[in-house]
């Protein structure tokens, strides 16, 4: 998976591309960290170039929603692809994590 960051005041923008498993997740972590330390209040993963996400990607899903959570912001993922959205279907997570069509739709959901 590749991963870069962009920040827009308090939102950072977390695109990520490939494919997302489990030897990700500690890099995942490592750029959700810095953002946040750095001042992000809410992320935003843009999952455009997203091809697949397992359980551990999910999880870590769950984990930076939560932990962004704790402290009023919001964690939302953008313009899943098929696939990822069924994932996200058949694992009933499709109600825990919000899903965006558009970035600028999950911007506005965030101010």
């Amino acid at each position: 998976m590749k991963i870069s960051a962009q920040d827009h005041g308090p939102i950072s923008v977390l695109t990520v591309s490939g494919e997302f498993t489990a030897e990700d997740v500690d890099h995942f972590q490592r750029v959700f960290s810095e953002r946040t330390s750095n001042g992000a209040q809410h992320i935003l993963l843009d999952c455009e170039h997203l091809e697949f996400v397992d359980s551990a990607g999910l999880e870590a899903w769950l984990l930076a929603r939560d932990d962004i959570g704790a402290s009023g912001g919001q964690f939302r993922v953008v313009a899943l692809d098929e696939n990822v959205t069924k994932i996200l279907e058949i694992t009933r997570l499709s109600k825990a994590i919000e899903a965006h069509i558009t970035l600028e739709s999950a911007v506005r959901s965030v101010r």
